[in-house]
Formats: structure tokens, sequence, C-alpha cells
């Protein structure tokens, strides 16, 4: 029966921080619906073992991550950075060669990760230039999804990438992810820009909406919705679904309502990511103290749904 369950390849994040005792903490639970790969080799896992006084489990399938280098609890460093980097690309390699059906991504740091030069500032953006693909940010859980028009950009730029053909495309291909039929689409501006009063921003949004449900033949895509009401207990009945222009217009209210059960897919690529939609928690990594890992245990689960869903 265990080569029924599905191969997941887990990058293991930024060793200096809370991934790698998620990782151990949730094996016996997550190893019975799947078959989780780890992204780390075994001189590491031993060491970061041994500070969190846990116990390797028996059956803890490895793939060597090559590197090696003395952890600090709660640092940002170089050499975490990097490992964390070349862990990741090892799981996506994995993917790409078809030897495990998705792969499931454990927090890395970005300053760690730009002390190590490496020009991405997250794991989307690698999928994108790996793939060659628009690679779609999308994050929530059962109850609602946010995807993100745009992502880890400085706010000042947000409105200059607001454009009809771009959000046409994005639109589009949320949809042909997603297949909801009804999907809310938020304004940039306070009220929707009241008609142009507050910005014209919206002319862009409503002509994208308009010109994505001519092509998809269907009224899939509502709205510019009024920002600061998008979120509320009445319009979260109307939608599951939702597109944000800009990071925290969607991720403040996502997390403010079910930080400790998001997650964070990655949708548009040929290979099936998922993730933990939460940081690296250098506060309390290597602390012993209690550690919520709903939101690692919810991602292998969507991997698995959409795994069961893709054959």
């Amino acid at each position: 029966m265990t080569d029924l369950k599905p191969k997941i390849a887990v990058s293991i994040g930024d060793l200096n921080g809370i991934g790698i005792e998620i990782a151990l903490r949730c094996h016996e639970k997550i190893s019975k619906i799947c078959q989780p790969i780890y992204c780390i080799n075994n001189k590491m896992l031993k060491l970061a073992s041994y500070e969190l006084k846990i116990a390797v489990p028996e059956n803890f399938k490895l793939f060597e991550t090559k590197g090696n280098f003395d952890l600090e609890a709660g640092t940002v460093s170089k050499k975490a950075g990097k490992y964390s980097y070349d862990s990741f690309i090892d799981a996506i390699n994995l993917a790409n060669k078809k030897e495990v059906d998705a792969i499931c991504t454990l927090p890395i740091n970005k300053e760690s990760w730009s002390k190590a030069n490496i020009k991405y500032k997250g794991h989307t953006e690698v999928l994108r230039d790996y793939f060659d693909k628009n690679a779609i940010m999308m994050l929530g859980c059962k109850k609602m999804f946010v995807g993100l028009f745009t992502e880890h950009i400085p706010l000042k730029k947000v409105a200059k990438k607001i454009n009809e053909k771009d959000l046409t495309t994005f639109l589009i291909d949320f949809y042909k992810n997603t297949k909801s039929n009804n999907i809310g689409v938020l304004g940039l501006n306070p009220h929707a820009s009241d008609n142009g009063v507050l910005g014209n921003e919206e002319e862009q949004i409503i002509k994208a909406i308009k010109k994505a449900n001519k092509y998809l033949e269907k009224d899939i895509f509502k709205g510019p919705l009024v920002p600061d009401t998008a979120f509320s207990p009445l319009s979260r009945k109307n939608f599951k679904y939702f597109v944000a222009m800009y990071h925290d217009q969607g991720l403040a209210p996502l997390k403010a309502l079910y930080f400790d059960q998001s997650i964070n897919v990655s949708l548009n690529l040929p290979i099936i990511r998922t993730s933990v939609d939460h940081g690296t928690a250098f506060n309390i990594a290597y602390k012993h103290e209690k550690i919520n890992t709903k939101s690692y245990v919810n991602a292998i689960k969507e991997a698995i749904i959409l795994i069961q869903n893709k054959k």
C-alpha cells in the first residue's frame, strides 16, 4: 500500500528557523497519507535533530542536498540561505523529472537569500524563471483563497503594474487553475476610486474583467470590489476566491482571519507546489516552544488533493 501513496519532495527551508522542527514533528502524521522525501543531507539532519532533541524517525527518507554549515538558531545567515535555496532547487528537479508527484516548501528567509547573492525574493520567482511560466501566487485555506496580481514589489510600483493586458491574462490563468465560477476582483484605490474621484486604475481593472469574462464566455469575475469591505462576512458568503492587486491588500485580511491554517499554492505551473504560509519564526527556533504545524499539514493535504485532481 505504501507505494500507492503520492510522493512529495519537501524542501527544508532555512535550517536556522522552525522548518526542520515542523518536518520532524509532523513526519509520523503526514507519512500516513504520502511518501515525503526531505531535501536535506544526513549530517545537517543529525545536527538539527541533536539541537532540537527530537529523534529522526526510521523512515525519514532523504534526498541528499549538498552542503554543510554550523547551525545558528534564529540567525540570518549566508550559508543557511544558500542551503535553503539548494534544497528548493533539488525539490523542483525531482518534480520536473517526475520522480515525485509534488513539492511542499518550508519557510525561507529572504534576507538570508540576499546575503547568499540569490537574486530572487521568494519561491514563486524561482519557479517562474525555472519553468518560464507566469506562476501565480495564491494563498488561503478551504474557506477562502486570495490570488495576488503583484507580489513582492514596493507599494509605490503597484499602480504602474496595473494594465488591461497583463491583468486580463492573469484573470484567465487564475480561472483555468481554480475552476471557480465566481471570483471577486478587488479595486486598487479606496472605495474602488468612487468612479474616478480617487484614482483611475479601476478603469484598467474594469476593462480586464470584461475582457476576461468575454474570453471565457462566462460571468466569472465580479468587481472591482471595494477593498475595505471585500472581506467582510457578507462578501465572504458570496466569494471563496478573490484577486488582490497587491501583497498586503490580500494577505493582511487573510492572515487576520485564517493565519494558523492558511497555505501558499503556486498556480499555472507544470508541477504542483504548496507551501506553509508563515515565515521562519527565528524568535522561537530551537527553543523547544510549542509550534503550530497546521499550515504545513494543510499544505501537504492540499498537494495530495491537487495530485488526485490531476489524474
